[in-house]
């Protein structure tokens, strides 16, 4: 179908496709390690914990969710082994999570497979393509997921050439 046809261009259902194929990747890579189980967020979850103790009830709101819904996340990470949870020495109210000795192997491991995914769609693909792909991701989202991408994924530094920009319709 060419995209100048009379129907919308099904771009959701490619994105939909291309996410699914990354987290299967994801979790091959990881159950091969010995990391069986991987969930869709792991890896934003990784990210998180891996630079230290965060309150719970900060979970839910750096993910865009419910307290409800990043508790859910603590405590999938919690059932497998690699988070755990403790009083804050300043204040008692608050509860910290913080990943466990398991848990920061595995989110060495998920960074790691994040890194090699990444290099081997970079061998693949020109840097304008990429660029082209991020501008067009980052108009698909929302205004909220557009500043939590801002944050944990910087668009490419180098500058667009010019004509390369995708066209506006």
């Amino acid at each position: 179908m060419s995209i100048l046809s009379s129907e919308p261009y099904r771009f959701g259902d490619l994105l939909a496709l291309a996410r699914a194929g990354w987290v299967a990747q994801m979790a091959d890579a990881l159950e091969a390690q010995g990391y069986p189980g991987y969930r869709r967020t792991d890896a934003w979850a990784m990210r998180l914990l891996a630079s230290g103790p965060v309150p719970i009830t900060q979970v839910g709101m750096r993910f865009g969710i419910s307290r409800q819904g990043g508790r859910k996340v603590v405590d999938g990470l919690m059932a497998r082994g690699y988070a755990a949870t403790d009083p804050d020495a300043t204040d008692r109210r608050r509860v910290n999570v913080s990943l466990t000795p398991v848990g920061a192997a595995y989110a060495d491991a998920v960074l790691a497979v994040i890194r090699e995914l990444n290099g081997s769609l970079a061998a693949l693909e020109e840097p304008r393509d990429l660029e082209a792909a991020d501008r067009v991701l980052r108009a698909a989202m929302d205004e909220r997921a557009r500043q939590t991408a801002q944050c944990l994924v910087r668009p490419p530094s180098s500058p667009t050439p010019p004509g390369s920009r995708l066209p506006r319709r």
